[in-house]
């Protein structure tokens, strides 16, 4: 059956079926994004409790309300000094050690850091990585694990299989074959990478600066000099899919009770600096 799964994805018009999604998601028409909102929060059980608004008629689109803001408080950032947080909530997907450049993607599956972040792959073989999945009912912002500048951007048009257990055991490279946008920080122990990767449906990926605009259309490298704080939202997803985050090697050290198949949530200590 995932084998079935995988090879349907393989021939279904990725990116249309994605631009359709995405024109209906978009729409402002007060009967149809009630409808899918109300729909969508019943089959994935999403939590609206937390919100900031409670209600499907508080938002002006599906993708208003799938990009929803939490209440003040509901996500507190881990404050000691030198913790690595968490950038998104989701489940751990992998993590581990840059082996010879390479990245886990599952049992028997493996893919390399410089087909994932191309010209920014430089200085992380041997580093660490953590690979975060974000499910339909997830909040759906990205936030950054550690204070630093960020210096350069990469974005990658791609493919645009669903992420999730099945592609991740049955697509080859799953992540470096997917849109992505590979972000490139500077911080006090060296460079960090945040990796925000686009799936089927929706696939845009939004940030908080001026950019390419997803779906990207051209590779392209952009020049930055902001700084983030640890915890500060830099990005979001419009239907979701996973943010990879690699740091250098002799850097940081994941907590030892986190493996794969963990249930995380955005701010909450990942590892910290070494």
């Amino acid at each position: 059956m995932s084998q079935l799964f995988a090879a349907l994805q393989r021939v279904l018009p990725q990116h249309g079926l994605s631009r359709l999604m995405g024109r209906i998601a978009a729409s402002e028409t007060p009967w149809l994004k009630d409808m899918l909102i109300t729909q969508f929060a019943r089959a994935y059980k999403v939590d609206l409790s937390e919100a900031e608004r409670g209600q499907a008629r508080d938002y002006l689109s599906f993708n208003d309300f799938f990009t929803r803001g939490l209440q003040p408080g509901r996500r507190p950032v881990v404050a000691e000094s030198g913790a690595i947080a968490c950038p998104a909530d989701g489940v751990v997907s992998q993590l581990g050690a840059i082996q010879d450049g390479q990245l886990m993607q599952a049992k028997g599956h493996s893919y390399s850091i410089s087909s994932l972040a191309g010209r920014l792959a430089d200085g992380f073989d041997q580093g660490t990585f953590c690979t975060i999945y974000l499910a339909p009912h997830d909040y759906h912002r990205v936030h950054l694990p550690y204070t630093g500048t960020l210096t350069r951007t990469l974005a990658v048009p791609g493919q645009l299989f669903s992420v999730n257990g099945v592609t991740e055991n049955a697509i080859e490279g799953l992540f470096a074959r997917n849109e992505r946008l590979v972000c490139r920080f500077d911080t006090e122990f060296g460079p960090m990478l945040v990796v925000l990767v686009g799936a089927m449906i929706v696939a845009s990926i939004a940030t908080d600066w001026v950019g390419p605009t997803s779906p990207y259309q051209l590779e392209e490298l952009s020049e930055h000099h902001l700084v983030y704080q640890r915890g500060e939202e830099i990005g979001r997803f419009l239907l979701g899919s996973t943010v990879i985050c690699c740091f250098p090697p002799n850097s940081i050290a994941l907590r030892d009770d986190l493996q794969a198949g963990q249930l995380v949530r955005m701010g909450e200590a990942l590892g910290h600096r070494l």
